[in-house]
């Protein structure tokens, strides 16, 4: 009991009411917790709320092909031999949602969750299925990447039914062709005379680029182009004494990143690849053209068999007191 006095008269306050009500809130709180919490742990009740589990044996009863070539996929040894929670425990209904709508009537496309293009689940509940269990990690940039943005599907890249790759469970056998299914430019471009060895199986689009995402529009692997080059070619990093300004800018200045018809990877042939830059009027005093090749009509000395890096070789930068000029 408190007192409070007013004047001369004294006015006592209960805590009764208060005790009273908390009596009342505190376990319908508690309550209110534990099935929120129950709700998270719980597996999917379906599409539309209604459905329940069939189990997996059912499945295997109409969809015996896709089960047997399931069977030796990463996915099935995880939800089959050691599930993580109960959904994972439901093995197809853990990718698909609960089966009795589809058991009842198959061709009704809305009872259950399919991962193709045909079977018309809107892609956001395609990857929405995929993403609660794959988040973070290399696909911490899924979220507003351009795969993404131009509603690509999970399923789009990757078969987790049947184990198509050695990794990944891609739709094609390497990285590489997964990506070609899309990128046909990129494909021809690793067919041209110099190109990045991709084609001989020693590096892979994944190389170079994450095709869940990253800071870069190009979902390059690092913060920028010459990050990624540096990191083969480390010879090129520097620091240097003299630096070239172009190469220091952007390696793609001079290169082509999958493949070119030129040495090196090279956006234009030597030496008119310098003089986009570099004019006649200084050294050298004639501005190099087609009719000075040694096919020409003119030909220059200069053009044949050689180039600015006959004498400038360290182009990519120089540590030498007098590498001014990129001589040595």
């Amino acid at each position: 009991m408190n007192k409070q006095g007013v004047g001369s008269f004294t006015i006592r306050r209960s805590r009764a009411p208060v005790r009273a009500l908390r009596m009342v809130l505190l376990p319908a709180c508690l309550l209110f917790v534990l099935a929120a919490m129950a709700q998270a742990a719980a597996p999917e009740k379906g599409v539309d709320g209604a459905a329940t589990y069939v189990g997996e044996k059912v499945c295997a009863n109409c969809h015996a092909a896709e089960n047997a070539h399931f069977g030796h996929t990463e996915h099935a040894g995880v939800f089959r031999q050691n599930p993580r929670n109960e959904r994972e425990r439901q093995v197809c209904e853990a990718c698909h949602g609960p089966g009795s709508r589809h058991l009842a009537n198959a061709t009704d496309r809305n009872a259950l969750i399919g991962f193709t293009r045909e079977w018309g689940t809107p892609v956001e509940k395609q990857n929405a299925q995929c993403l609660g269990c794959h988040q973070g990690r290399q696909r911490i940039y899924w979220p507003g990447s351009p795969h993404a943005s131009n509603m690509l599907a999970c399923s789009d890249c990757h078969n987790t039914m049947t184990r198509m790759s050695a990794t990944g469970l891609l739709k094609k056998a390497s990285i590489s062709e997964t990506c070609y299914s899309c990128h046909q430019q990129q494909r021809a471009e690793f067919r041209k005379r110099s190109h990045m060895p991709l084609p001989e199986g020693k590096m892979s689009c994944g190389s170079c680029h994450n095709p869940h995402g990253s800071p870069t529009r190009p979902m390059l692997n690092a913060n920028t182009v010459n990050d990624v080059c540096y990191s083969c070619h480390t010879e090129k990093r520097g620091p240097f004494i003299w630096e070239h300004a172009p190469v220091r800018e952007n390696c793609l200045n001079c290169h082509e990143a999958h493949g070119s018809n030129h040495e090196a990877l090279l956006v234009a042939p030597r030496p008119f690849l310098c003089q986009q830059c570099h004019t006649n009027r200084t050294h050298q005093n004639t501005l190099a053209t087609v009719p000075n090749l040694a096919s020409g009509a003119a030909p220059n000395q200069r053009l044949i068999a050689r180039g600015c890096q006959t004498c400038h070789a360290q182009i990519h930068g120089s540590n030498h007191p007098a590498g001014v000029r990129f001589l040595r």
